[in-house]
């Protein structure tokens, strides 16, 4: 039985994801912000494990495992979770730009870290959910975009050096996808949200469950999933 390290289970496509890998047995630990989340998470999806760790503070990432019993074996690790403010340069503050590189970036990069030696065992998979604005910067999107291009940049150096060790590494870049988050950027942008114009999570969750299923002679390194309306 694999199992999963997920973040970003409450919603959305980590949503998605989640039922998907519990409904056929799969073995989860879904990462919370705090034991509140934890324990709403564990009643949400019964049978999955609890991991707490703040993304918003990627710093302390290390002492709160170390205060936890961490999964011994990791067959993936799929980072789903994410954070956006919109906002032109000449009116973003550093905390905005902060509040987006920590938690779209550094948390990423220091949950890896941490659980790489799972990972090796296991010769598993890490997969980055990031963005069309990993590839593509839009006027108002630069703190967002930035967080999302450094994350393309940490998966591409990722799989290099884990190539070796047997670990692969996907990035997969959905289009506008409904979801809670998608809700907050149209506020944001001042728009009428209509999730109906947008992809539906399962599809995402369909594409990432196609990657980690994928037999060991092959990987996929970047998959651009757009809407199909």
């Amino acid at each position: 039985m694999p199992t999963h390290l997920i973040t970003g289970a409450g919603s959305g496509i980590g949503a998605a994801v989640t039922r998907r890998l519990l409904e056929r047995g799969d073995a989860l630990v879904l990462l919370a912000r705090d034991a509140g989340r934890a324990k709403e998470l564990a009643e949400r999806y019964p049978g999955a494990r609890t991991l707490v760790g703040d993304l918003g503070n990627p710093d302390r990432l290390s002492w709160a495992f170390g205060q936890q019993t961490t999964p011994e074996r990791i067959d993936s690790l799929l980072h789903i979770a994410g954070v956006v403010e919109l906002g032109e340069v000449g009116e973003l503050t550093p905390k905005a730009w902060r509040f987006q590189i920590d938690a779209n970036l550094i948390a990423p990069a220091e949950l890896t870290r941490l659980l790489l030696p799972q990972l090796r065992v296991a010769r598993g998979h890490v997969l980055f959910v990031n963005s069309g604005a990993g590839l593509n910067a839009h006027a108002g999107w630069s703190a967002y975009a930035a967080s999302k291009h450094g994350l393309k940049a940490l998966a591409d150096s990722l799989r290099h050096e884990e190539h070796g060790n047997g670990v692969r590494v996907t990035s997969v870049y959905p289009g506008r996808t409904a979801s809670p988050m998608q809700a907050k950027v149209h506020q944001q942008e001042g728009k009428e949200y209509d999730a109906e114009r947008w992809i539906d999570p399962e599809s995402v969750a369909t594409t990432i469950l196609m990657a980690l299923d994928l037999p060991r002679d092959a990987e996929v390194n970047d998959l651009t999933v757009r809407p199909g309306r």
